[in-house]
């Protein structure tokens, strides 16, 4: 009997598991905005950001300049769950805030 001989096969390249899955971006971080609203006085948002964030008395103000001309402003970033506690903390304040994700 004679010698068998195989043929080499081509395979066909194929995508690796890193080019077929995508891979995540990091997290993009959560913010806290406080919104503007014809209740709270400029002085008492002013002493909120600075009562619960610990804020500068400059810091407070410009933030609440910011509240108080643009409509909103971004007091707070971090995971969710701790912008889910600020925003809750403003609530607590009487103050009018939200959370987002920070896509800028």
């Amino acid at each position: 009997m004679g010698q068998v001989s195989v043929a080499p096969i081509e395979i066909e390249r194929t995508e690796s598991a890193e080019e077929t899955f995508a891979v995540p971006e990091p997290d993009v971080p959560w913010v806290t905005l406080v919104h503007n609203d014809p209740v709270n006085l400029m002085s008492y948002v002013t002493y909120v950001f600075q009562a619960y964030f610990g804020y500068p008395k400059d810091k407070a103000t410009r933030l609440m300049m910011d509240v108080h001309n643009k409509g909103k402003a971004v007091v707070s970033s971090g995971t969710r769950e701790e912008m889910e506690r600020d925003v809750q903390a403003m609530h607590g304040y009487g103050l009018w805030a939200t959370l987002s994700q920070d896509r800028n």
